[in-house]
């Protein structure tokens, strides 16, 4: 019998294999897809303590391998989250994480503060967002500003909570280094890389906010360096994600120091792609004649 289930910040998951935020909504539009009793973790879509309406169109620009976005973070609002998404959530049995947005501390700290009184397991924060005090310089660009929402936001958490790193830095592990040491229970990575594609025949932004998150397999190869970069920095879990395509990316992940995965954009491609990985890992191990998951974790040389 082979064990796949992990641990992180105390939170047990029957696997490692989680969606990744802004690719899987809170999981009603993919359940007619997906047995969501099978996850081991719905990591939902951004949620702001106010309604976002988001950038304007076009939004999404697809690439060579991989897609452009620009929705910015649109969502209905805690308060709605709380009412729709929550209960929804709680009829499976999976663990669910909320990402919270903001533009600034103040934002993130009214959505933690109510998120703390619902049954959700974790929290995982997406330091990614344009701070509006600081020339939209993200949160998670500067260690320093790392470490101040960090520790501001795991004061008021009374769930476990993952701060989501930006790649869009000199070095990562700084930011890694920082949220550890403001108290953050885990680490997921990496959030979008920021890229620009042209319409050549209409001489004009394939997006309207002209920039956009790089996500999807051409990502890869510098989502697994950072993960292990920072796994190797850090004592803490990581989530790695950016551009999980099958088992074999989510294992690879996980070798080079992922405690956890996350299936992101190529939900979009392959909607039944979540469940493929968890049996595709399966297989792996039987094969391998791995007989605890946690044996992969960081077992590169």
């Amino acid at each position: 019998m082979i064990k796949t289930s992990i641990e992180i910040a105390g939170v047990s998951f029957k696997n490692p294999v989680m969606t990744a935020s802004g690719t899987f909504g809170s999981g009603m539009e993919y359940g007619e897809f997906v047995d969501l009793n099978k996850l081991g973790a719905i990591v939902t879509k951004g949620v702001a303590n106010i309604p976002w309406e988001g950038n304007p169109t076009p939004r999404i620009a697809e690439t060579y391998g991989g897609m452009l976005n620009a929705i910015g973070l649109q969502n209905p609002g805690i308060d709605v989250f709380i009412k729709r998404d929550i209960p929804f959530l709680k009829q499976y049995d999976t663990r669910i994480i909320v990402n919270v947005c903001g533009k600034s501390v103040s934002d993130y700290l009214e959505v933690v503060e109510k998120l703390s009184d619902t049954e959700i397991d974790m929290m995982e924060i997406n330091i990614s967002c344009p701070n509006v005090k600081e020339g939209a310089i993200a949160f998670g660009q500067k260690a320093e500003t790392v470490f101040d929402i960090t520790k501001r936001i795991k004061d008021k958490s009374k769930q476990p909570v993952i701060m989501k790193l930006s790649p869009n830095v000199c070095d990562i592990t700084e930011m890694a280094k920082a949220a550890e040491a403001a108290g953050a229970d885990a680490l997921s990575m990496i959030n979008t890389i920021t890229g620009m594609k042209i319409d050549i025949n209409k001489r004009a932004f394939a997006l309207a906010n002209k920039t956009g998150g790089l996500s999807g397999p051409a990502i890869k190869p510098v989502a697994v360096r950072m993960v292990y970069q920072c796994a190797n920095a850090v004592k803490i879990p990581i989530i790695g994600m950016g551009g999980i395509a099958n088992a074999e990316d989510a294992i690879e992940f996980m070798m080079a120091g992922a405690t956890g995965v996350a299936v992101g954009a190529m939900n979009f491609v392959n909607p039944y792609l979540t469940e493929e990985v968890i049996s595709g890992i399966e297989r792996f191990m039987q094969n391998q004649k791995v007989n605890d998951i946690n044996d992969l974790i960081g077992c590169a040389k």
